[in-house]
C-alpha cells in the first residue's frame, strides 16, 4: 500500500530528517510500485540533506582473520578469485535449474542487470571467499 507507506515514511522524516530509514523506506516503496521518478527524487533529497545510508555488510572469519564484504565490493585482495568462484557457483546453479528471483531488485534495471546485481551481494561474496579459502567440507560462518 503506497499511500500508507508514504504516510509512515513521512512521519519518520518528521521525527528525524537525518535518519536514512524514512528515505530508504519511501524509495523502496516507490521502486516496488514502479514509481521510478518518485524513488529517484527521494534519493536525491536524501543526498541534498547530506543523509547517508551505510551499505549492508557481511563478514566471514577464515584462519582467525575477519573479512568484510559489501554489495559489489571490489576491495578484497583476492577479488578476481572470488568473482571466478561466483561465476562457477552460478553456472552450477543454473545447470541444476535455478533461476534467481529478480522481483525484489528495487532498481530500474533490465532483467539481465537485475540478475547481475543479485550475483554480487555481500553474502555471496563472503561465501565464495570462504569456499576458495578453506578445505572442502569446512563449516563457513557468515555473519
Amino acid at each position: 500500500n503506497v499511500e500508507m507507506g508514504e504516510r509512515i515514511g513521512n512521519q519518520i522524516l518528521e521525527m528525524d530528517v537525518g535518519n536514512p530509514a524514512g528515505y530508504v523506506l519511501l524509495s523502496n516503496i516507490y521502486s516496488g510500485a514502479g514509481k521510478w521518478e518518485k524513488s529517484a527524487r527521494t534519493k536525491q533529497k536524501m543526498i541534498e540533506m547530506g543523509v547517508r545510508k551505510d551499505p549492508g555488510r557481511t563478514w566471514i572469519q577464515v584462519d582467525g582473520k575477519i573479512h568484510s564484504f559489501t554489495v559489489d565490493d571490489n576491495r578484497h585482495p583476492q577479488i578476481q578469485e572470488i568473482h571466478e568462484q561466483l561465476r562457477n557457483m552460478s553456472a552450477h546453479l543454473e545447470e541444476a535449474g535455478y533461476a534467481p528471483d529478480t522481483g525484489h531488485v528495487l532498481h530500474d534495471f533490465d532483467e539481465g542487470e537485475k540478475v547481475s546485481h543479485l550475483g554480487y551481494h555481500s553474502e555471496k561474496l563472503a561465501i565464495a571467499y570462504g569456499l576458495i579459502s578453506t578445505p572442502a567440507g569446512s563449516l563457513l560462518r557468515i555473519f
